[in-house]
């Protein structure tokens, strides 16, 4: 009989395509994940990995149960979620990551929440933007709170995708900047001369910035850059500079800033959860579900008056 555990670890090879990228994710010595999967060899009689001195890859039949397993697992997953469904009270520990703003603003709300279910437990982390749904993939995580920016997110055979809400770009200034007065109209053209703080190049939020400036047919402009939108809002509250922003971030609460929105339809991003289908009825799953989305309605009607408003 194939051994299960062993099971979940080809199904990793498959998706991080290296031995050592398996043990970094799964927490074993490479020499574990590489003896485990040799003795999967062993049970199934035949290779599973065409190995070389520096790498090693899935044979044809190593692809034939990697696309077997994932079925079982998933058929586990489901038997294990329709008993607890029965149950009815969420217990159990529900492990959910987020990229770093999200992680920061439902935090709050979601333990308010949940404490009240005393059987469950919460653990929150943070992940960087696009990692979200490969760990739910993976079966790292339950649930993941991802940013799409541009509008990509959909359902897939294993995978449910939950839109939560949007969140535009906002033009954040020192509290008495010239475009802190509301009267003010803000002309993209007219700020590429300004001194903007930016996450660094490549960055998803750095990418819509340009989109931004692109749309008005302007030069993007040349920022100082920095890791980190909580860095940038710090430095545009001590008068350094201006940036933009995703709304979301503002709900670090950081004062000495004034918030304005874009004319017309700026660019922003849809922040979505991520479940896997196979786990959404479990009850541990759903009610947090649940609270993420009554978290998300907390967090919209609390930006739109920020956006307007000094800090």
């Amino acid at each position: 009989m194939l051994d299960f555990r062993r099971l979940i670890l080809i199904c990793e090879f498959s998706r991080r395509g290296s031995i050592a990228g398996v043990a970094e994710s799964l927490g074993y010595s490479p020499s574990a994940v590489s003896q485990q999967l040799a003795a999967l060899e062993r049970e199934t009689g035949t290779a599973l990995l065409d190995r070389t001195a520096r790498s090693a890859e899935l044979t044809d039949a190593g692809r034939r149960l990697v696309a077997h397993a994932e079925r079982i697992l998933t058929m586990v997953e489901e038997a294990e979620s329709d008993l607890s469904a029965q149950a009815g009270t969420p217990t159990g520990r529900v492990v959910l990551t987020a990229f770093p703003t999200a992680a920061v603003a439902f935090a709050p709300a979601l333990a308010r929440s949940l404490r009240r279910h005393t059987g469950l437990t919460l653990r929150l982390g943070q992940s960087r933007s696009g990692r979200g749904m490969r760990e739910v993939q993976s079966g790292e995580v339950d649930i993941a709170l991802v940013d799409d920016w541009y509008g990509r997110a959909r359902d897939s055979d294993s995978l449910r995708v939950f839109p939560l809400l949007h969140d535009p770009l906002v033009l954040v200034v020192p509290r008495k900047h010239r475009l802190a007065a509301v009267d003010v109209p803000i002309d993209l053209r007219e700020l590429r001369d300004e001194p903007w703080m930016a996450t660094p190049d490549g960055e998803p939020s750095r990418l819509a910035v340009d989109r931004l400036f692109a749309d008005v047919g302007g030069a993007r402009p040349t920022p100082w850059e920095f890791e980190g939108l909580g860095t940038i809002l710090s430095l545009v509250a001590k008068g350094i500079g201006i940036a933009a922003v995703p709304a979301l971030a503002l709900a670090a609460g950081v004062r000495g800033i004034a918030v304005r929105e874009f004319p017309g339809s700026p660019v922003g991003r849809d922040v979505n959860a991520v479940a896997r289908g196979s786990s959404v009825h479990r009850p541990s799953v759903s009610v947090t579900l649940r609270a993420i989305h009554v978290a998300a309605r907390l967090l919209a009607a609390d930006l739109e008056p920020v956006r307007l408003a000094h800090r």
